[in-house]
C-alpha cells in the first residue's frame, strides 16, 4: 500500500506515523471562517492572509526565543479546536491532513517547529512531538 518512505528513514513503524500540534491562524481565505474563537467569523472574515503570517511570526518568535511555550499560545490564540488540547492533533498517518501540512510535519524532527505552512484551513505553525 505505501511505498517507501519519502526520506529513505523512519524509526519504529518506518515513520508512518507522526505526532505534531499546531497554531492556526484562519484568514479571509480560509475554508472555513469560523472557529471557537470566533463562532461568526467577524475577526478571521476581516483578516488578510498577510496579518495571519504576522500574526503567527510574532507568536513563533516569541515561542523560539522561550518567551512563551507553544502548548500556551496554542491554547490562547489557535483557531483550530485542538487549542483545548495546546494544539495536539494526535498521532497520525499519510493521507490523513492536507498534504502542505503533512509533508511539513513528516518532514520535522521530533521537537522542531516549523516555518509558515499555508493550508485551505488557515496559515499554520507545526510542532512535531513525536
Amino acid at each position: 500500500m505505501s511505498s517507501s518512505n519519502r526520506h529513505g528513514y523512519g524509526g519504529a513503524g518506518g515513520g508512518d506515523e507522526v505526532r505534531a500540534s499546531h497554531i492556526l491562524i484562519k484568514h479571509e481565505g480560509s475554508r472555513r471562517k469560523a472557529s471557537w474563537k470566533d463562532p461568526e467569523g467577524r475577526v478571521i472574515k476581516s483578516t488578510t492572509r498577510e496579518n495571519a503570517v504576522s500574526q503567527l511570526k510574532a507568536l513563533q518568535d516569541d515561542i523560539v526565543s522561550g518567551k512563551v511555550k507553544f502548548e500556551d499560545v496554542a491554547s490562547r490564540y489557535s483557531d483550530c479546536s485542538s487549542a483545548k488540547r495546546g494544539g495536539d492533533l494526535g498521532p497520525f498517518g499519510r493521507g490523513q491532513m492536507q498534504k502542505p501540512f503533512e509533508e511539513a510535519t513528516f518532514g520535522l524532527k521530533v521537537g522542531e517547529i516549523s516555518d509558515i505552512v499555508d493550508t485551505d484551513s488557515g496559515v499554520h505553525i507545526i510542532k512535531r512531538t513525536n
